[in-house]
C-alpha cells in the first residue's frame, strides 16, 4: 500500500482567524515535497477557507501538491454545481484532486447553513452522490429522482480519469453507505482498534454490493497536541469530542499526544490496513514553520515510496 501523510489547517497564534497566510502553507507544503493540503467544510469557524475555493486557489499555486477537501457537506448544495466545481478543479489540477463527502457539518452552528427536508438528510446524501458521480463520468445525464430533477444535464470537461469520491464517517449506517457507493473513506477522531472495525465494516458492505474498494483507499485525520499546546485550546478540543464521542470513556485517547505518539498511532493504523492520513494540530501553533520541520522530521520518512 501507498502510505501518504498530507496535512491540514495549521493555524497560527495571534493571527487574525488563526491563518496569516495560507498561500504560504500551500507552497511550504509543495516545498517541503508534503503528499497534501486539506481544506475543511466549516463555515463559521474563525479562518477556515471553503473547501472548494481553497483548492482552486492551491491549485494556482502549486503543480505537484494533492489537493484534499474533508469534508464537503453534500446535502443542501446543488449536486450538478458540485459535479461542475470537481470537473473544473480535475481539468485546472489533473490528477490532484481529492473530494471526501460528508452527511452534515461538524459545527453544530452550521447545520442550518445546508437545509434539507426534516429527517431525509441521509437520503438526499446518497442520491446527491449518485447524480455528482453520473455527471462525472457520463456525457449526458437524465435523472429524476425523489430530490433532484436533470434533463439532458452534462459538466464539461468530464475528467479524463474518474474522480475518487472519497466518503466520510463511522456509524454502521454511514459505513454501509460507503461500501455501497464510495470509493473511499476518511476517518477522524478515531482510534486504531475503532479504524479496524470500521474498515472491516466498509470491506462487508462493499462485497454486498458487489463493489471492491481499493487497499489503499482507506485513512484518517491524526490530531497532535505539542508539548507547548494552548491549554485552553486543548480543554476546548476535549469538550468537543466529548460532545461529539459521547460512547468514549476518555477523549484523550482519539489525540496523538506528542510526536513520538504519534509515530505509534500511524504504525498501528498501517498495520490493521489504513494508508492515508491528514495531520493537524490540536490548535494555533507558535510558529507554522518550526511544525511543518516537526512533521517532515518526525512522520514523512513513515511514507514509502
Amino acid at each position: 500500500m501507498k502510505i501518504r501523510i498530507g496535512m491540514g489547517n495549521v493555524p497560527v497564534r495571534g493571527a487574525p482567524g488563526g491563518d496569516p497566510d495560507p498561500a504560504g502553507l500551500v507552497t511550504e507544503l509543495e516545498a517541503l515535497g508534503v503528499d497534501s493540503v486539506w481544506f475543511s467544510d466549516l463555515v463559521s469557524a474563525p479562518g477556515a477557507v471553503d473547501p472548494l475555493i481553497g483548492v482552486a486557489y492551491a491549485a494556482g499555486l502549486t503543480e505537484r501538491l494533492k489537493l484534499g477537501m474533508s469534508v464537503i457537506v453534500l446535502p443542501g448544495r446543488n449536486p450538478a454545481v458540485v459535479a461542475a466545481q470537481l470537473a473544473s478543479l480535475a481539468a485546472l489540477a489533473p490528477r490532484r484532486v481529492l473530494p471526501v463527502f460528508g452527511v452534515r457539518p461538524a459545527r453544530r452552528a452550521d447545520r442550518t447553513v445546508f437545509p434539507v427536508p426534516d429527517g431525509h438528510r441521509a437520503e438526499v446524501f446518497e442520491e446527491a452522490l449518485r447524480v455528482v458521480r453520473a455527471l462525472l463520468t457520463m456525457p449526458v445525464v437524465t435523472h429524476h429522482g425523489r430530490f433532484f430533477h436533470l434533463s439532458e444535464a452534462s459538466v464539461a470537461p468530464l475528467p479524463a480519469k474518474p474522480v475518487d469520491l472519497w466518503l466520510s464517517g463511522r456509524v454502521p449506517a454511514a459505513l454501509d453507505r460507503i461500501g455501497r457507493l464510495g470509493d473511499g473513506w476518511l476517518g477522524g477522531n478515531i482510534t486504531p482498534a475503532e479504524a479496524e472495525n470500521c474498515r472491516a465494516s466498509i470491506v462487508r458492505a462493499a462485497d454486498r454490493a458487489d463493489r471492491m474498494i481499493e487497499e489503499d483507499h482507506y485513512g484518517t485525520y491524526v490530531t497532535i497536541v505539542q508539548d507547548d499546546a494552548e491549554e485552553h485550546a486543548v480543554d476546548a478540543l476535549l469538550a468537543r469530542l466529548r460532545q461529539d464521542r459521547p460512547d468514549v470513556d476518555d477523549p484523550r485517547t482519539l489525540l496523538c499526544w506528542g510526536w513520538d505518539d504519534a509515530r505509534e498511532h500511524l504504525r498501528q493504523f498501517t498495520d490493521i490496513g489504513l494508508s492515508k492520513f491528514v495531520v493537524r494540530p490540536a490548535g494555533p501553533v507558535t510558529s507554522r514553520r518550526a511544525f511543518l520541520e516537526a512533521f517532515t522530521t518526525e512522520l514523512m520518512p513513515l511514507e514509502n515510496r
